[in-house]
């Protein structure tokens, strides 16, 4: 089985406001498989959030078809990572959607583990989002 460790963050300036995402896919090593940022319009920074974790179990389907992968998905949002674990109510209906594309394709990679960390412990994911925005 395969390990994967994937870094996310969702960026807006605004909130809402110009927003981009970032995340980062590493094996059980650390050794980097796929770093990816990207503008993705005007939206709030929860959507943003949501987005990167969307964008980065999208691009390991794409990689690991036949599945064998055991995804650890670690963020600085509270919010992405108790939500997505089950452990918060999903209130917000904009975002009901967005959580139920991520919860269908974790259930196909054989589940994902979420787990929250310390702003300074995502530098990398935020780097990407930041510079995404910086580049538009």
């Amino acid at each position: 089985m395969t390990e994967l460790i994937i870094y996310t963050d969702g960026a807006s300036r605004g909130n809402p406001g110009p927003a981009s995402y970032g995340f980062t896919v590493s094996d059980g090593s650390g050794k980097l498989l796929h770093e990816e940022g990207e503008y993705i319009g005007e939206t709030t920074n929860n959507v943003a959030e949501y987005t990167a974790v969307l964008k980065a179990l999208k691009w390991v389907r794409s990689k690991f078809k036949s599945g064998g992968v055991q995804i650890s998905v670690f963020a600085d949002s509270k919010l992405v990572a108790e939500q997505l674990s089950g452990r918060f109510k999903v209130k917000s209906a904009h975002l009901k959607l967005i959580i139920e594309k991520i919860k269908i394709l974790g259930m196909e990679l054989g589940g994902v583990i979420y787990n929250h960390i310390p702003r300074e412990k995502n530098t990398e994911a935020d780097r990407l989002a930041n510079k995404a925005l910086d580049n538009r």
